[in-house]
């Protein structure tokens, strides 16, 4: 089976809204073996509504919809499908009831425009909308298209990914017998031609049904290896050994070979030594401590955070001192390290990270550039302090954003390394 996805809203084409609700459906049923042809993206405008739906109905098996199923005029999803298909509505008493327990509860009227929300086109599979008030549907769309389906499932995220996991996977997985497996590689510290280079006779003796991805970010290069096939064991066997094979090719720089994130297997790595972990950030203002924080379970290793922005906070909450900031600039190896030794010291853990950089856009010199970040990495048991000096290229978010990256794959090399 094949699926195309459909985002119904101008203001997903005006740039005001990211689509995540398309990436949410597409590993949804990637998980049932139901490949996602292409992802497009409509006007509220019935004539292109419907003109989308039919070329996509026209090629796909699986036809999903998000958005325009709302009280409001804006949403005319529903009369595209009318139009479309030459049916008309139909009362949902289970969608009724859903409505009607939903406004008792908060002691409010049923009103009109809320009772709208239970029509349903006519011969739909209903989806319950546990989550808001309009609901979904599932649709058989006739010979015309193949008797290809129809799904229609509100814009707001968290209703339809409630229909997605309630109904319209377990309803479409006993209908596919392709099985998908997604194995992600991820790295820290190399580029993608490096890697590439590193791996090309692997890539170049992929199994049949395999594929190789490659996703740079901020940091180096993720890798996805896909296998497609019909016997789920061959398939996890083909898939498996691809992995296998560039872990070894490949394992200094690889960090993980699931969806956990950088900040999550350094919270793991800490966890199994019984260390804990403090931060001392001037240029990434506190992002560090946000990512490391970002994980659940994150106070069993996490103590505290100094976001020490000027000259004056450096010397005042982490001692270091006023002429080494005049010597050598608040910019520089030197002060970072004071900053851990600090760090070290006030909070009592076991490791500290420190940065201070230049995210720009102004504050550059021709030595120091915007892009340049020093950060050090200070290790209580042995007393030992790292230093390094990294230069980026980006505007002030993704500066930051790289900035607190580079210091998150320096202290996963320091925990890696012990």
């Amino acid at each position: 089976m094949r699926a195309e996805i459909v985002s119904v809203g101008d203001e997903l084409l005006k740039g005001q809204r990211v689509n995540t609700n398309a990436a949410f459906m597409a590993v949804a049923l990637s998980g049932i073996g139901v490949p996602v042809g292409r992802i497009v993206s409509c006007p509220d405008i019935e004539e292109e509504m419907v003109s989308v739906f039919a070329e996509s109905l026209e090629r796909a098996d699986i036809v999903l919809v998000t958005g325009g199923l709302g009280p409001t005029r804006d949403d005319r999803t529903r009369k595209a499908v009318q139009q479309l298909l030459h049916r008309g509505l139909e009362m949902s008493k289970d969608a009724y009831e859903n409505l009607a327990g939903r406004m008792k509860k908060r002691g409010l009227e049923l009103s009109a425009s809320l009772r709208d929300q239970a029509m349903v086109i006519e011969g739909s599979h209903v989806i319950a909308n546990t989550k808001g008030t309009a609901a979904g549907m599932i649709i058989r769309c006739g010979e015309r298209f193949y008797d290809h389906y129809l799904v229609l499932m509100p814009g707001v995220p968290s209703e339809m990914q409630a229909m997605m996991e309630l109904t319209v996977i377990p309803y479409f997985a006993s209908l596919s017998s392709l099985v998908i497996r997604h194995t992600p590689v991820k790295t820290l510290g190399i580029g993608e031609s490096t890697l590439a280079e590193m791996i090309v006779d692997i890539e170049n003796h992929l199994p049949e049904g395999t594929t190789l991805a490659y996703l740079p970010h901020a940091a180096g290069v993720n890798l996805m290896i896909t296998t497609l096939g019909q016997d789920e064991d061959a398939v996890d066997r083909d898939n498996r050994n691809v992995v296998d094979a560039i872990v070894e090719r490949a394992s200094k720089y690889i960090y993980s070979t699931s969806e956990v994130t950088l900040e999550a297997t350094i919270g793991a790595m800490l966890l199994a030594t019984g260390k804990s972990i403090a931060v001392a950030e001037s240029c990434t203002g506190g992002l560090v401590a946000s990512r490391l924080t970002d994980v659940p379970g994150s106070s069993s290793y996490f103590l505290q955070g100094f976001v020490v922005y000027s000259n004056q906070a450096k010397q005042k909450s982490l001692g270091v001192p006023k002429e080494l900031i005049e010597s050598f600039g608040a910019v520089s190896e030197e002060v970072a390290r004071a900053m851990a030794t600090g760090c070290l010291e006030k909070s009592g853990a076991d490791y500290a990270v420190s940065t201070t950089g230049i995210a720009g856009p102004g504050g550059g010199t021709a030595e120091k550039p915007v892009g340049m970040i020093c950060l050090a990495i200070a290790n209580k048991r042995s007393g030992s302090v790292l230093s390094k000096t990294l230069f980026m290229q980006g505007d002030r978010e993704r500066n930051k954003l790289r900035f607190s990256e580079a210091a998150l794959r320096e202290l996963w090399e320091c925990l890696r390394n012990k």
